[in-house]
């Protein structure tokens, strides 16, 4: 009879295999994009077989929704942290604010959801991740607006609706900063996220630090 450290052991070894694998699979999308991303682009990558890949991940879709699903648990996890951080309400919701919006115009992360957007429209699977994604940051941001409305420094009788508002204005804003549109920096993209939430709070954006 095997024993359970044996068992165990097989276990982390495949768990690590599948985590280079959904890190592999990122980093080929990053570089050739969602649509264009084949089994054998990843297997390349890693230098293993399709047929390995097949082991872990039945097709490739399956691959793909956990990428997606992992780097989006991952991100929703660290959004969770940053607005659980002490701080006044205000100081919440622009940690909130700053993290939402991309680092540069090179922001990885925001490059990967961009893509996924697009290919979002016809595959179900990465329409999910993304429902998933935009349902977890709406509901942050709708308990950061509440948490300052129930401590008297907000006034907001629909949090919910406040925070999709704020959130369909920043998608809208990021994709004009990510393709250089306009005069679109970052400091100007985050101005407009200050000013929009701000209103949905009933404050003066100048409380926002500089």
């Amino acid at each position: 009879m095997q024993s359970g450290g044996a068992r165990g052991s097989r276990a982390d070894q495949a768990d690590q295999r599948r985590a280079e694998l959904l890190e592999a699979a990122r980093r080929v999308v990053l570089e050739r994009g969602l649509a264009s991303t084949r089994v054998a682009d990843i297997a390349k990558a890693t230098n293993v077989s399709g047929g390995l890949i097949h082991y872990h991940f039945a097709t490739k879709d399956d691959l793909i929704t956990e990428m997606l699903r992992s780097t989006s648990e991952s991100e929703v996890q660290r959004l969770k942290e940053i607005a659980a951080e002490p701080g006044t309400a205000v100081e919440r919701l622009d940690r909130v604010l700053r993290f939402y919006i991309p680092a540069s115009r090179s922001d990885q992360s925001w490059i990967l959801w961009l893509d996924a957007w697009a290919v979002g429209v016809r595959e179900a699977h990465v329409r999910t991740i993304l429902l998933e994604l935009e349902g977890a940051w709406i509901e942050i941001l709708a308990e950061v607006i509440a948490g300052g409305v129930s401590g008297g420094e907000f006034v907001c009788d629909d949090p919910q609706g406040a925070a999709e508002r704020i959130d369909g204005m920043l998608d809208g804003l990021v994709v004009r900063y990510t393709l250089h549109a306009g005069n679109m920096s970052r400091g100007r993209l985050l101005h407009h996220a200050r000013v929009a939430a701000a209103r949905e709070v009933g404050l003066d954006p100048a409380v926002f630090s500089a």
